[in-house]
This record gives C-alpha cells, sequence and structure tokens, in this order.
C-alpha cells in the first residue's frame, strides 16, 4: 500500500481507502459479520483510513468501526461527516450547541476520544457563506474533539470556496471517469493551497464495474432505486448524475480500460489514482470479495498520456451533457 499525505496535515493516509455508506444502510442489505470481515481485510493490507456519516444506517457505520478498529485507533484514521440529521438548510444545524451534540454522539459511536476529519456533509452553499459553521469548528479543535475538519461538497463552486477557508484541510468530492470536471481548476488549486482531496462515488455507484444492463434492478432501500432522480438528495449522489439506462451505455462504450488491468473496477479507481492531487479514493463495500478486488487498483498500470487523453475527449463529447443537477 502507498500512502499520500493528506493536505499540509501531519495524517499519512492510503491512497485507496473505504467509504462505509454501503455497510451502513441504504445500499440494500447488508451483513455485518461480512462487513466486519472486509474492514478486517482491508487494514491487514494497509488501508489506514476510513470515511463514514452520523447518517449511514443512522450511525451503524459508526459503531462498526468502532468494533473493527478497536485496540487500533492510534493507527486507524476515521472521517466522519455531519449536518445531515437535521435540516441542512436551517443555520441552528449549524450552531456551536447542535454541532458539539453531533460530535460527542460520534465520539461515542466509535469509541474514542478525537475524530481525525469532521467533515459538514454536503451543506448548501449559503450555509457556507454564513461562516459560523467554520467558526464552531475551530472551537471544536481548540476542545481536542477534532483534529482537522473539512467539507464534503456537491460543486466545484462550493469547493473552490471552501478553499478559501483557513482551517479547511480536506474536501470530499465526487470524482470519476464520469466526472471530470474538478480537473481544471479545484484539483490544481487544492494542491497549491495544501487541501487534502478524497473522491467518492468513484465508480459512479456501480456503472463503473461494467457489470450492469439496462434490465438491472435495486432493492426498494438502495439509494439507486429511491434516489435515481434526485428524488431525496442531490442526484449526483447516485451514478454521478447520469441517467441509469444511459449511464450503462457509456460503461460499455468504456470496457477497453479493463484491458490488462484485470476488470473495469480496477481501471476506473486507477485512473482516479492517477491523479497526484487525490489524497485517497474511498469506494464503497459489502464483502470482503469487493474489498479484495478495489484493493488491486493500486497495482494494475496507470493509464498513459493516449489513454487520459482519450478519456478525457470521451468525457467532454459524451458524458458532460449526461450529466444532471449542479456539479
Amino acid at each position: 500500500m502507498k500512502y499520500r499525505q493528506l493536505g499540509d496535515t501531519e495524517l499519512k493516509i492510503s491512497e485507496l481507502s473505504f467509504g462505509t455508506w454501503a455497510i451502513g444502510g441504504s445500499w440494500g442489505k447488508s451483513d455485518d459479520q461480512e462487513a466486519l470481515k472486509g474492514l478486517d481485510r482491508a487494514m491487514d493490507e494497509g488501508v489506514n483510513f476510513f470515511d463514514t456519516a452520523d447518517v449511514y444506517g443512522n450511525g451503524h457505520s459508526e459503531e462498526l468501526l468502532a468494533r473493527a478498529t478497536k485496540g487500533k485507533e492510534d493507527k486507524i484514521h476515521i472521517a466522519t461527516k455531519f449536518c445531515r440529521a437535521g435540516d441542512i438548510h436551517d443555520p441552528e444545524t449549524y450552531s456551536e450547541k447542535t454541532v458539539t451534540a453531533y460530535c460527542e454522539a460520534s465520539l461515542k459511536r466509535l469509541q474514542r476520544e478525537t475524530i481525525d476529519l469532521y467533515q459538514i456533509h454536503c451543506p448548501p452553499m449559503e450555509i457556507l457563506k454564513s461562516g459560523q459553521v467554520f467558526e464552531v469548528l475551530d472551537k471544536l479543535q481548540l476542545q481536542g474533539k477534532i483534529r482537522h475538519y473539512g467539507v464534503s461538497v456537491e460543486t466545484v463552486e462550493e469547493g473552490l470556496y471552501c478553499l478559501e477557508q483557513a482551517n479547511v484541510k480536506a474536501l470530499q468530492i465526487i470524482f470519476n471517469i464520469f466526472r471530470q470536471k474538478p480537473v481544471s481548476e479545484l484539483l490544481p488549486q487544492a494542491k497549491e493551497k495544501g487541501v487534502g482531496l478524497l473522491a467518492r462515488v468513484p465508480l459512479a455507484s456501480g456503472l463503473l464495474t461494467g457489470k450492469f444492463t439496462k434490465q438491472a434492478t435495486f432493492e426498494a432501500d438502495d439509494h439507486r432505486s429511491f434516489n435515481k432522480n434526485g428524488e431525496q438528495f442531490n442526484v449526483g449522489e447516485t451514478f454521478a448524475g447520469v441517467e441509469f439506462s444511459k449511464g450503462v451505455e457509456l460503461s460499455e462504450q468504456l470496457n477497453w480500460i479493463a484491458e490488462g488491468r484485470g476488470s473495469m473496477t480496477r481501471a476506473a479507481l486507477r485512473w482516479i489514482l492517477d491523479h497526484e492531487e487525490i489524497t485517497t479514493v474511498i469506494p464503497g463495500f459489502k464483502t470482503v470479495k469487493q474489498v479484495e478486488d478495489n484493493l488491486q487498483a493500486t497495482n494494475v498500470p496507470a493509464f498513459s498520456e493516449a489513454e487520459l487523453k482519450m478519456l478525457t475527449d470521451f468525457y467532454h463529447q459524451e458524458i458532460h451533457a449526461n450529466i444532471r443537477g449542479a456539479y
């Protein structure tokens, strides 16, 4: 496993890490024992960073991480998120009293004294611009409840705004072959300002694994069913904002990326890792097999300049116009 510095912080984290939304909830059925085995397998292979949120299974993924990392708290770094347990448009959700309560609840579930990276969970731009929440996070940092803080954003515009905030140390962004907009401006500016980048939705909710047909269906409690058109939250979180059947068509045109790399999954993750500005990519998982397959992305060949240009051109010519929602 290779490690990358999280911006200008002291944290060095595995370039391939894991998100825990799928093992917490909203991705159909999951099995806690399999999830714990998957977390153990990842740590055995050198993964030292996991991303979660207080609303993933109403705290269940945080509890699973506490069980998996018990006794390893000083070696395994955890990032969690807050605000979506409340009304994200209400300033009270970001008050010192409320955020402190969110933070302490996460600490209790994680069974930790400090959260390594505490992230605002996709707040509206007006909340970011009010600045109140950053002052609250500064206080929590002084109290030792959080080590660093960052923001999970939906759009490039939000990300660029957050880069102007003095103590924001990380941005979590939607970034994959279907979502290349951050490349031109956000990535280089984050690097210049010493802000780490976490790449989420790296496989476009499974589209970039190449395993789906247009006839695929999803369980009712899977966001790929209940949020396929952005009914519950930003449509970009589901299939990267691309309508499912169109996404299947587009992914079929990308089959070639798997050549010499074992699978589309590994290739899609490798493409993200080929961007040096990205600190870590955080695919989700529900099984040990998925963990093992994702980990192989660190060992497959990088993309050539010619291949990268082909993928950039494909994004601009075929994908960009099909992305729905603000990004």
